[in-house]
This record gives structure tokens, sequence and C-alpha cells, in this order.
């Protein structure tokens, strides 16, 4: 990847706030590897602000790879989510922000996460509720870790949301090659056989990431692939 293709400042910032969270059992590879993505989507895409972050119209987004919220924090303290001073409590007993995200004790949290496989069927039943809510203009985002796909309830979501056409629904996958079993034909094939918009991307290029984000797919769910370097490297 280029450096031409990220903002400096704005990743100065970030890296810096996520220096600020210290501690064991911090997954930092898992972390690191969705920073990218995360600040493409908060930046750029996501119809969310705090001041708007319990209005019926926004834009959900869910993190369903939870292992790794310190990017997460990080961004929800550039964007004034929460106050970047909680960030060194990070993983302390009596602080809000945990080693897996708790959405009653976080601002803008949509979901709490940890177990893998939960956020796409979360995502789904979320899509699938606003639509029954007449509610047509919010997206809803998940962002999922490729290893999540050993898990069976991942399938059934995929199945799901293409046979019922859920076009507002969202998912990106960080693919850092953690996944055991891993899918014939590659991630973006197992949706595309179900019916999903996809497309497969640098994962560190923010241009590439967001015209991605941003491709029309009417009357599908849309996924987007986002490659990063194997985990461990």
């Amino acid at each position: 990847m280029t450096t031409n293709t990220r903002t400096a400042t704005a990743f100065e910032e970030l890296t810096g706030l996520m220096g600020l969270m210290t501690g064991a059992e911090k997954h930092g590879p898992a972390a690191t590897s969705t920073l990218d993505v995360l600040w493409v989507l908060y930046d750029r895409v996501l119809r969310v602000t705090p001041g708007t972050a319990d209005d019926l119209e926004r834009d959900r987004f869910l993190l369903s790879k939870g292992h790794g919220p310190m990017a997460y924090y990080a961004v929800l303290a550039a964007k004034g989510f929460i106050d970047p001073e909680l960030l060194p409590s990070f993983g302390a007993y009596d602080s809000p922000l945990g080693h897996h995200p708790d959405r009653t004790l976080v601002p803008g949290v949509e979901i709490s996460s940890g177990s893998l496989g939960h956020g796409l069927p979360l995502a789904v039943g979320s899509a699938l509720g606003l639509r029954a809510r007449g509610l047509t203009d919010p997206a809803v985002w998940v962002l999922i870790g490729d290893a999540e796909f050993d898990e069976g309830s991942n399938h059934e979501a995929v199945a799901f949301a293409g046979a019922y056409g859920l076009d507002r629904l969202h998912a990106v996958v960080i693919d850092n090659s953690s996944a055991t079993h891993g899918w014939r034909g590659g991630i973006a094939a197992r949706f595309a056989a179900e019916g999903w918009s996809v497309a497969t991307v640098d994962g560190r290029d923010h241009e590439a990431l967001y015209a991605a984000f941003t491709a029309e797919h009417p009357g599908r769910p849309r996924v987007v692939v986002a490659r990063v370097e194997p985990k461990g490297h």
C-alpha cells in the first residue's frame, strides 16, 4: 500500500489515541487490522454523530470483530463519542472500555460483542427490523473478522440476507488469513453465490475502501472483503 492513500494527520491522531491504551490482552493485531476500515467508515460514510446516536434515522454500525476494540475506541474518541481521557483506563476493572465493547457503557456502540459469529446475524435482524418499521434510509454496517466464518451462524445469515434482498445491509470482512477452514473459492464467492453484491479490496487503501463502500447495489446486500497482511506479520 502506498502512503498517499491515507490521511497522515488523521492517522497520527488515531495511532496516538491507540497508544494511550495499555495493559495485557489488548489484542493489538486484531485492532490494527481494522483501523483503516473503521476510519473510512466513520469519517466518510456512516451517517451518525454523537448528537444523532439515538436518532431512529441514523446509520447503524455493529462491531462483530469484538476481540480488538482498541481501534474502535480510538475512532469513537476521535469523532467525539467518548472522552479521550477514558482511553488509558482501557481494560481496567472500573472502566467502561472493556476488552469487548458494551453497548450499555459506551456511547455510540450498537451491540455488545465478543463471541465470534454473532454480529452478522444481529445485523441481518437489524436490517429486517428497520424494513418492517418502514425505515428505509438507515444503513446497517457490520464489521466481521474472517475467522468468524468458521461459525455456522454466519452461513445462515448470508443466505437469509441474500434471499430477502436486504439492500440496506452492508458487511465488511477483514481478511487477515485467520480462518481455520476457509470457504471454497474465497470469502467473496460465498456471498456472491447467495446473491450479494461483492467487492474485494486492499484493506489499507482508503480510496479503494471508500469506492467499494459507496458503490450502488440496488436490491442486494453488499459485502466488501478488505484484505490486510496475515495475522502475525
